[in-house]
């Protein structure tokens, strides 16, 4: 009877078996074994570099990716915690933890050198098996057409026989093809069997003993594949059926009347696990998606933050808290896309580095004003502590006071020194002011004897009666004055209130018997222009005199209110320069008045 075995190409048609290259990289694991990088977790980080050192000897095949991980983790894990100490001992040298920067460790240097190495030389052996691996399909794509030939030269397919399994066989013993073309040529080359077999004439008790030792076979993939759908890590459950679908190819042709069937129940198996992967990845698809307009988001955010008009130390922390909460945010969010996901990271660092930089170079620029500020005012202190014991006190007195006002201009020093540099300063101007204080003490009963006789003058200037003769009055009213002039300090806090009402009595006899005599002297002005008005040389002299007079009065008056607007009157005695100063104002402003009157009067002569 003619024998002929039944080809497999039915069974499996229309299943694609192909992972795409996200698959493939879930799929490339290596298996957990205890490796020279475990016992990295217990060496320094020396004994590490010359770990990986002697790794990067080895060939690529021969070096684990879960190795690398290992000792990875483990260099900078302890890596961490020496940046930590570095940072630590920076901050408690008074540095700002912004400034900090760590130091470059050369057996850093050199671990990450050894790890390019190793990265390359894998890459080298990935460049490697994608070469064989078309070699491999180049010799398969070879066999079957080989088989092909063989099928159609049906007077010789039993004859070829022998040779025909030698090709099976060697077709099976080639190495792995590129994941893409593995379902076509598969298929390819069931077809190629299934033609043999349909023209080879063999033994039917032969074929018979094949197909149920196949089917046996087939029967324990469709039981482990079903299984497959109650494992819950669905990336575990995927590589196993990978490896069922690989023995399934290997496996022969079942009888043709229960071909359909068998392959149907793998293929449903198989279905189950290829709908719950391809949803795993399609949802983690989603969710970096998601997490990519989040972090486009986050970095459109703080680039759109303008860093160059910060110009305080509360405006840089409160920029700073926006970074960290943008950073903050950036940490909730997962992955995004393998393809977007380095390109955020590199410019969100770069934002955050940008910014950090620009506030490191403000605080050490901020950190040298301080100390400018701090020499200035160790200065101040030292010309302070030289004046303390002087007995000097009207003139030490204002050098301390011209002190404290050069103390208020300049700037502010660190936080650490503000409180010590002030209590030196104020320490040496309290000693003086307080010597000062028990020096005068002795002089407040003859302060209170001239107030008593100030106090009579002003009464004496209010009695005087209105009916009194003008000369008489101008003769008793300077020696009232010239008697005041004589006597000394009254109490401070008398002393703008008795002086406002000694100024108060004068002026109102001034008034009351024109004893400026301001209208006859001007009367006698206009009588001496007169006399003149012949000679315009003298009449423009005068003139000229008259202008000049005039221009150093403004130039007096403009001084004075310039000086006013910067006057502080806090203080007893400032008020009382204030109001001095108001009133010395005023009686330039009649001068003035004056004097263009006069002006006014040589210019009617000469037009």
């Amino acid at each position: 009877m003619e024998l002929r075995e039944q080809a497999l190409n039915s069974e499996i048609e229309g299943q694609d078996l192909t992972l795409n290259e996200g698959q493939s990289e879930v799929l490339n694991v290596n298996e957990t074994e205890v490796t020279t990088a475990e016992v990295a977790e217990k060496l320094s980080k020396e004994q590490i570099v010359e770990l990986a050192a002697e790794l990067s000897e080895k060939s690529a095949a021969e070096i684990s990716r879960d190795e690398i991980t290992k000792i990875k983790q483990q260099f900078y894990s302890i890596r961490k915690i020496e940046l930590e100490a570095e940072k630590a001992e920076f901050l408690e040298k008074g540095n700002e933890e912004a400034a900090f920067a760590p130091k470059v460790d050369e057996l850093e240097e050199k671990f990450k050198e050894i790890l390019n190495e190793i990265k390359e030389k894998k890459a080298a052996l990935l460049a490697e098996q994608e070469a064989t691996r078309q070699a491999n399909y180049d010799r398969k794509t070879a066999i079957i057409s080989e088989i092909n030939e063989m099928s159609a030269d049906t007077d010789n397919v039993n004859r070829l026989f022998p040779k025909f399994k030698e090709l099976q066989q060697e077709f099976k013993s080639i190495g792995e093809v590129s994941p893409i073309v593995v379902s076509e040529l598969w298929k390819s080359y069931q077809d190629a069997v299934e033609r043999y077999y349909d023209q080879l004439k063999i033994n039917k008790d032969l074929r018979d003993y094949d197909f149920k030792k196949n089917l046996d076979i087939k029967q324990l993939l469709c039981t482990e594949a079903e299984k497959l759908a109650e494992e819950n890590d669905i990336i575990v459950a995927f590589k196993r059926l990978q490896d069922l679908h690989e023995k399934w190819r290997e496996t022969g042709p079942v009888a043709k009347e229960i071909r359909e069937e068998i392959w149907a129940r793998f293929k449903d198996a198989s279905a189950t696990i290829n709908k719950k992967y391809q949803a795993f990845f399609e949802e983690r698809k989603s969710r970096e998606q998601e997490n990519e307009v989040a972090k486009t988001a986050i970095c459109e955010r703080i680039e759109a933050l303008d860093f160059e008009s910060l110009k305080s130390y509360a405006a840089w922390d409160e920029m700073t808290k926006n970074i960290i909460a943008a950073q903050e945010d950036w940490k909730k969010l997962g992955f995004a896309s393998k393809k977007m996901n380095n390109v955020l990271f590199a410019r969100f660092r770069e934002t955050c580095d940008k910014f950090f930089a620009m506030k490191a170079e403000y605080f050490k620029r901020m950190k040298d004003d301080l100390s400018s500020n701090l020499e200035k005012k160790i200065a101040l202190c030292e010309r302070a502590e030289a004046l303390k014991d002087s007995t000097d006190w009207k003139k030490t007195t204002d050098e301390l006071v011209a002190l404290q006002k050069e103390w208020k201009t300049i700037g502010a020093v660190a936080k650490k020194h503000s409180d010590v540099v002030w209590k030196r300063f104020l320490a040496a101007c309290d000693y003086f002011f307080e010597q000062k204080k028990k020096s005068t003490s002795s002089t407040r009963n003859v302060e209170h004897a001239n107030l008593k006789a100030k106090n009579e003058i002003i009464a004496t200037l209010q009695n005087i009666a209105p009916d009194n003769d003008k000369e008489d009055v101008k003769k008793q009213v300077k020696e009232l004055m010239a008697k005041w002039q004589q006597i000394g300090h009254v109490p401070f806090k008398d002393k703008d209130k008795v002086y406002d009402a000694y100024r108060k009595a004068i002026n109102e006899l001034y008034d009351k018997f024109d004893l400026k005599e301001t209208k006859a002297n001007f009367a006698n002005f206009e009588n001496a222009i007169n006399e003149i008005s012949g000679d315009e040389n003298k009449l423009y002299r005068e003139r000229e005199r008259l202008l000049r007079s005039y221009e150093q009065k403004r130039n007096e008056l403009h001084t004075y209110e310039n000086n006013l607007g910067f006057f502080n009157s806090k203080s007893k005695s400032g008020d009382s320069m204030l109001r001095e100063m108001e009133r010395k104002i005023q009686r330039i402003k009649e001068d003035l008045v004056t004097i263009e009157k006069k002006i006014g009067v040589i210019d009617s002569k000469l037009n």
